[in-house]
């Protein structure tokens, strides 16, 4: 569904991404996860198309370099990590524009498109706040509404960038876990990035582990997460042990003992 080859990205006078390769199969959760300033966020942006990039992108088949932006806005649906909300828009007008993919350019969002913003506030449990700003929202909730944006425009592939910043452990598990429910009811290919290492392995199928804006591993969540590859490439002291459900679950080690 996603392939990306040779990916490379320079910003300014820095190479922030070097020769980067990913495979993402259809209905597969990706979680890229790495050191800060690894380069996980400019990665998702290179796959949307949001900077300049060296190296060859593929959706579904198709290089993203053909398609145009409303094309690959119905393939491929983009969550921000800190995305610029209205505060005085409602929360309804919000999730509609995930349906400006399929609006003529001098047209008006149809009936159709409001009935899927509709039903995509009813499954995040939104309905009850259509008509409330966003600037009233809680974080958890404004999560929420962001991925009920990327939910309208109907994608195949959500691109979610740091889902869970800043919200408690609660608010984590519920998007998470909607998330997780959306992507296996709808089929659709999922790529995050997450800076909880735990999560990252409890959700996520497979794993890429970024560096100094390269690959230096890539797999299921045991063959990623061990205490050699944390320990090296996040200077942490870790142990990590397998959970209940035999994924692998990592401990900060107090003074490195």
């Amino acid at each position: 569904m996603i392939e990306t080859t040779s990916l490379s990205v320079r910003l300014g006078e820095r190479e922030v991404l070097t020769e980067v390769g990913l495979r993402v199969r259809r209905g597969e959760w990706l979680a890229v996860i790495g050191p800060n300033g690894a380069g996980k966020s400019t990665l998702v942006k290179a796959v949307m198309g949001l900077v300049a990039h060296r190296g060859e992108v593929t959706l579904d088949g198709r290089p993203a370099a053909a398609l145009r932006p409303r094309d690959r806005a119905r393939l491929v649906a983009y969550a921000p990590q800190s995305p610029a909300l209205p505060p005085d828009m409602t929360v309804f007008d919000y999730a509609l524009l995930g349906r400006t993919p399929y609006v003529s350019h001098f047209g008006r969002e149809s009936r159709h498109d409001r009935d899927i913003t509709a039903s995509v506030l009813d499954r995040l449990d939104l309905t009850g706040f259509a008509a409330r700003r966003v600037g009233e929202l809680s974080g958890g909730e404004r999560q929420r509404v962001v991925l009920a944006r990327a939910l309208a425009q109907q994608a195949l592939v959500l691109l979610l960038d740091e889902p869970t910043t800043a919200l408690d452990l609660g608010h984590q598990q519920q998007v998470l876990d909607l998330v997780d429910r959306l992507r296996l009811a709808d089929g659709l290919t999922v790529v995050t990035t997450l800076h909880d290492l735990t999560l990252a392995g409890l959700y996520a199928d497979t794993l890429l582990l970024l560096a100094r804006g390269r690959a230096v591993a890539a797999g299921k969540p045991a063959h990623v997460l061990t205490e050699e590859l944390v320990g090296t490439h996040f200077d942490a002291h870790v142990k990590i042990e397998p959970g209940p459900d035999g994924r692998p679950v990592v401990h900060l080690v107090r003074g490195g003992t």
